[in-house]
């Protein structure tokens, strides 16, 4: 089973969809990312200590956020329930300055293997 968000100018509307080539009900097995709005205690970014926003780019992304909304989910590696974030430095930045609790993510899920790979 699959879902998906189609978001209009005030209003967000979801739909599932399934499909099964014998006929019996489709199972509801997650295949590839999916986008959840996550809080942002729940992610855990494991390079911030070696690596440094641009505090200009963080500004503009803040200021854009205000007014538009984030436009682009950030990647999130979820890996036996816990969720990692290595990419979307800047817009996590900016949704803590701003002071939202949540941000939109566009989660896989992955190994601990795949975890490993990411911190190197």
């Amino acid at each position: 089973m699959a879902s998906f968000y189609l978001q209009g100018p005030a209003i967000v509307r979801s739909f599932a969809l399934s499909a099964s080539s014998n006929g019996s009900p489709a199972t509801t097995q997650r295949v590839g990312p999916v986008v959840l709005e996550l809080p942002l205690a729940k992610i855990r970014r494991p390079l911030m200590r070696t690596r440094a926003n641009d505090p200009q780019k963080v500004q503009e992304l803040a200021d854009s956020i205000k007014e538009i909304g984030l436009q682009v989910p950030i990647d999130v590696l979820e890996v036996d329930g816990v969720y990692y974030g290595f990419s979307g430095c800047h817009r996590y930045e900016a949704h803590q300055q701003l002071g939202l609790p949540t941000i939109r993510c566009k989660v896989r899920r992955g190994t601990k293997e795949t975890l490993r790979h990411h911190l190197r």
